[in-house]
């Protein structure tokens, strides 16, 4: 009974993972939290047991701050260019119906009320218009500066240029062990109360990106993949003044096949 129970509680654990997109308490993460974290980490499979991850735990608040400041920086240049939105157009869903039909990408459903009416148009250059007149990118901008600068840690992952290699097979192998790596961070914080979220801006603009890794100081050896803001969940969570929900997932038909690629999986 105790070994049932134990599995439905990491299949739950599993099922319940999800990106904070609101702050976090200002509390520091203990330092006991973080170490787990990262032997949780470490617990990952990596091929020939390489252990090709690297991390650095940021919680000087003047670094937080520069990383908060380029990230924001990058966000409002990524709407204001229409950049984002031509980037990334096809994952979003205007409607619940949309979303219950495809089962994947984010369903933008929470707006400042003035931008409700042109949810379609957001793609136009009528809709960037707009946006920019209503201060939108500059919004943006500021609340993604906010979110990062208000997390108590950060954490830079990086990988061993001796296994990341792109064009050789090591490069997928590091790559798909550094994955398993922060899955394993990912649920690990449910168990602290934590939330996580990746900062995925400042890689949007090499520049930016190049500056971060000069902030951190990141040696030739290695190759900075992602920062993540980490921090403990708040008792009353407020969402972003432009949000989403992308807890949908696709039915078994749509990603599953039996024995060959015709033949669909029957859904439950």
């Amino acid at each position: 009974m105790t070994q049932v129970l134990k599995e439905l509680g990491l299949i739950e654990g599993i099922l319940g993972r999800k990106t904070t997109n609101g702050p976090f308490k200002p509390d520091p993460v203990k330092k006991e939290h973080q170490h787990m974290l990262m032997k949780l980490a470490c617990a990952a499979p990596s091929h020939f047991n390489s252990q090709p991850w690297r991390f650095v735990l940021i919680e000087k608040r003047e670094t937080i701050e520069r990383i908060a400041s380029i990230s924001g920086d990058s966000m409002q240049k990524l709407i204001d260019r229409g950049i984002f939105f031509e980037r990334y157009r096809r994952y979003f869903r205007f409607s619940q119906k949309e979303m219950d039909e495809r089962r994947d990408g984010i369903f933008i459903d929470h707006l400042p009320a003035p931008l409700k009416p042109f949810t379609r148009q957001i793609f136009s250059d009528t809709g960037l218009s707009l946006m920019r007149s209503l201060g939108v990118p500059k919004k943006l901008g500021e609340d993604n500066r906010k979110l990062v600068a208000g997390s108590p840690l950060l954490m830079a992952v990086m990988l061993d240029k001796t296994e990341y290699i792109p064009e050789a097979l090591s490069g997928f192998y590091s790559v798909f062990g550094m994955g398993a790596a922060m899955e394993n961070i990912w649920l690990g914080i449910q168990e602290f109360k934590m939330g996580i979220q990746f900062v995925s801006t400042p890689m949007e603009i090499p520049e930016a990106w190049q500056e971060i890794q000069q902030v951190l100081k990141v040696p030739d050896t290695l190759e900075l993949m992602a920062v993540y803001r980490l921090g403990y969940l708040p008792d009353d969570p407020r969402r972003p003044s432009i949000d989403w929900n992308s807890r949908e997932r696709k039915r078994l038909s749509q990603f599953v096949y039996r024995e060959t690629c015709l033949t669909p999986e029957e859904d439950d």
